[in-house]
């Protein structure tokens, strides 16, 4: 490929280009409100006035009070407080209740506070990612502190009844907090209409610099401090406010919500890439067909390993993953692609795509003519591939 030929991005599930519009909104913070918003002279009065309107543009983009958003460096740090955070303030509950298809964030903070004493369980889902409301329903009890399911896989694009669920954990008195990292920008999300006590959502998904994230607590929910410091967020999170950061999540996070009409045009590229990468032999497509992100598309190939074709398709000049981007270095197989069930071997030799509103039709066809192209050249290679 030559170096000044335009590539195709296809792994925004991972990361996002930072726009214009966020950049834009970043530039007065280094050269005009570069004020540490937590001192009262003008200077620092005028980076606080940013804070406070950035925050407000997140509360009424996803439905909340402005004074329930907090402000973090990422999803992880999101997903860590809202967890440990419950888990610390609970003086008699024990019990969290989460998916096997969960980020690792999310399950690892688990497994962390297994080794402190909590239990945890750790519901199953169906060959499409859903998870199995009536396993929920026996999980989830009066010993339960929190329920923890994310509303939209990362890896397989599925949607989570996430007002449902809500519904079981308030109904036995636990707290219900759901990771929105890869939900927000791509589908409605309303934390009123869901039930939730506490959701997460990172910016570097929806256009911001890496760095930035927010936590959403609802008023009344008390949950310990994960990092103390000088009494910035009301007292809640310490740390000096990354000001030009949070002025860019505020404008993306609005600007991703008022464009949630464009995203038919993304389902409309979505289903064409479905459609004609399932062409080819010995392929599978992972999670619901039709309940999931937008941008995901996520498939398997028989015969073949994935790190080989994602190689055949950078050298093609398109970006796209295996997975997640969180664990991109590890040779195991998807933990997600395991709990719907698919073969260890399979789950090996699977692909990420997921798109944006910035892709084209002309895009998704050259995509298809690689990965065909590149699966065919890798079988050719295997002794054990049938259709030699």
């Amino acid at each position: 490929m030559n170096g000044s030929e335009k590539r195709i991005y296809v792994d925004n599930a991972a990361t996002t280009p930072v726009s214009e519009e966020v950049i834009n909104a970043m530039l007065p913070c280094f050269r005009e409100a570069w004020g540490n918003p937590s001192s009262l002279h003008a200077d620092g009065q005028k980076a606080k006035d940013l804070v406070i309107e950035a925050r407000e543009k997140i509360a009424r983009s996803i439905g909340c009070e402005a004074n329930e958003i907090y402000f973090t460096s990422c999803g992880s740090e999101s997903d860590n407080w809202a967890i440990k955070g419950a888990a610390y303030a609970s003086k008699k509950r024990k019990k969290i209740v989460t998916s096997k298809v969960e980020h690792h964030a999310v399950l690892h903070t688990c497994q962390a506070l297994e080794k402190e004493g909590y239990e945890v369980v750790y519901v199953g889902v169906d060959e499409g990612g859903k998870v199995k409301l009536d396993e929920i329903r026996r999980a989830v009890d009066e010993e339960t502190l929190l329920v923890a399911i994310m509303m939209a896989n990362n890896e397989i694009g599925t949607i989570q009844p996430i007002a449902e669920i809500s519904e079981i954990a308030h109904q036995n008195g636990a707290l219900m907090f759901t990771d929105a990292v890869q939900a927000v920008g791509n589908i409605p999300v309303n934390v009123r209409e869901l039930g939730v006590d506490m959701l997460s959502l990172s910016g570097h998904k929806i256009h911001t610099p890496k760095g930035i994230g927010a936590l959403y607590i609802r008023k009344g929910v008390r949950i310990k401090n994960l990092i103390d410091g000088g009494g910035q967020e009301r007292g809640k999170r310490g740390g000096t406010e990354n000001v030009p950061y949070i002025c860019g999540l505020g404008v993306a996070v609005e600007s991703a919500v008022n464009g949630l009409g464009e995203m038919e045009k993304v389902r409309a590229l979505r289903n064409k890439l479905i459609d004609g990468l399932l062409e080819i032999p010995y392929s599978r497509l992972n999670g619901d067909r039709e309940n999931r992100l937008p941008g995901n598309a996520n498939l398997s190939f028989s015969y073949i390993e994935g790190e080989s074709l994602l190689l055949w398709l950078d050298m093609s000049g398109v970006s796209a993953s295996t997975g997640s981007a969180c664990s991109s270095n590890s040779l195991e197989a998807s933990h997600v692609l395991l709990a719907i069930g698919v073969d260890i071997e399979d789950a090996h030799g699977s692909l990420r795509f997921s798109l944006s509103k910035d892709n084209t039709e002309e895009e998704v066809e050259e995509i298809i003519r690689v990965v065909k192209e590149s699966v065919e050249r890798l079988r050719a290679m295997s002794p054990i591939y049938p259709g030699k």
